[in-house]
């Protein structure tokens, strides 16, 4: 749909030992993520995928939607945003259950309605997160269950159903459209029967991604057409493949795939290093739908609905773990936090930080993570950062130690942190060290006078 314009886990003694009995590291991300249970009317989560957003869309005829999962757009654009949503549209969305609408049986109604002066409503509604991506070396899915508006011919002008998704950055600036991306997952207009995905990214006009048109693909619902019944309509954007992929389906049909080959790495880094949030919605005239035979006239029908049955974010390959590399370390790149050799009283979990992956939490005193074979080179570093952030109480603060070869060694170097704003609050700190060439296994080691956990951290590396 081309738009032109943290609580902290505490550290409890039963729940290492829960964490020690699951032995798995994507069923702690799971948790920290999901936002509900899974339920029946979603397909359960395939091997090594972990759930970690569902809205099924349960509850009386006639409610609005769970306003802890969504937000109303409402009017004719964001503030101070480009008019008619930035894509031409005629409509006016707002919040009345009459344009959108829980159905009691476990669907969402998005409903375009004319009044008796020709002027149309309609919905819009977005996830509240704007956190949905892969982690480090793994796959994120968003996947929904439609019915497109059931309406065709003449009667089905001006139409146009999305299910999309928005660069996060885009989230209250309304201005840095494309570069921030845009991922539509599902777009029809006029009632046909196919469905577009489409990749937004770059400049507009024109750019590496084609804008306006951006990058994109069609193809006929399988089996029934795209208004005549449900379809599940998804994308999987994939970070274990090089180069990465974004490959968009429906029922399971692979029908166009975009890789950061496709574009220069500025671009897609623009594009997709980053958070995104959902969109759900019904636009009435605009753009596409004039590249089709134009908007809405007096043949269109008014109160066709999009009907979704649910909507699902899924993440897989162990949320991002990253392994222990084979070879040396260099020590002038990131190393992740949670690629640690060994270690004592670390759990890992999902982090909110740019890049997604995960960070290294639950850390207080007397923990420690080893990593082995970080080459520092002839030159020798004199620098250590870390990638750090601190929901900590008051009065609660710690060291953070570089330590050479032995956890009981005298610390090359170090920086005191506490409460940084929130424990996905993150901030890069650095700390001069003694000079350090050559090959070394290096300690984290983590110092406080409190027994309480006082730092997450992210990534570190070395600097000369």
């Amino acid at each position: 749909m081309s738009d032109r314009s943290g609580t902290h886990r505490r550290r409890h003694p039963l729940r290492r030992a829960l964490v020690a009995a699951v032995g798995t590291l994507g069923l702690v991300a799971a948790a920290a993520l999901t936002t509900q249970s899974a339920s029946a009317s979603a397909p359960t989560p395939p091997a090594g995928w972990n759930q970690v957003f569902l809205d099924d869309f349960e509850g009386s005829a006639g409610t609005g939607v769970n306003t802890s999962n969504w937000q109303y757009d409402i009017g004719t654009s964001y503030p101070g945003g480009a008019a008619n949503w930035g894509t031409g549209e005629v409509e006016t969305m707002t919040n009345s259950t009459s344009n959108v609408a829980l159905d009691g049986n476990g669907n969402l109604r998005i409903t375009p309605v004319r009044d008796s002066s020709g002027h149309w409503t309609s919905g819009r509604i977005e996830t509240k997160r704007t956190d949905f991506q892969p982690p480090s070396g793994g796959k994120l899915r968003v996947e929904a269950r439609i019915q497109m508006p059931n309406v065709t011919g003449n009667a089905a002008a001006g139409y146009w159903p999305a299910f999309w998704a928005l660069g996060a950055p885009y989230r209250g600036n309304y201005q840095n459209w494309p570069s921030v991306g845009e991922l539509d997952i599902m777009e029809n207009v006029q009632g046909m029967n196919k469905v577009w995905a489409t990749l937004h990214c770059g400049t507009n006009p024109g750019g590496p991604c084609n804008e306006t048109t951006g990058i994109g693909n069609s193809i006929a619902c399988p089996n029934s057409t795209c208004q005549s019944g449900f379809h599940t309509y998804s994308m999987e954007w994939d970070r274990s493949v090089s180069p990465e992929a974004i490959r968009f389906y429906v029922d399971g049909v692979n029908y166009h795939t975009v890789t950061a080959s496709q574009m220069d790495a500025t671009t897609w880094a623009n594009a997709t290093n980053h958070g995104f949030f959902v969109i759900l919605n019904v636009a009435m005239g605009g753009g596409f739908p004039d590249a089709f035979g134009g908007g809405p006239t007096s043949a269109t029908e008014s109160g066709h609905p999009m009907v979704v049955d649910y909507v699902q974010v899924l993440s897989a390959d162990g949320s991002g773990t990253t392994p222990p590399p084979s070879g040396n370390r260099d020590a002038y790149s990131p190393i992740q936090a949670e690629s640690y050799d060994s270690q004592s009283g670390v759990t890992t979990e999902a982090t909110t930080d740019s890049g997604g992956g995960q960070d290294m939490g639950y850390l207080a005193n007397g923990d420690w993570a080893l990593y082995k074979g970080v080459n520092f080179g002839s030159t020798g570093a004199t620098q250590f950062n870390a990638r750090v952030a601190s929901g900590a109480a008051s009065g609660v603060s710690g060291l953070v130690e570089v330590r050479l070869d032995s956890r009981t060694a005298t610390p090359i170097g170090s920086f005191a942190l506490a409460n940084t704003g929130g424990w996905q609050s993150w901030r890069t700190v650095p700390a001069n060290i003694g000079r350090v060439t050559g090959t070394h296994d290096v300690y984290l080691t983590f110092t406080s006078g409190q027994p309480a956990d006082f730092v997450n951290v992210n990534w570190f590396d070395f600097g000369h």
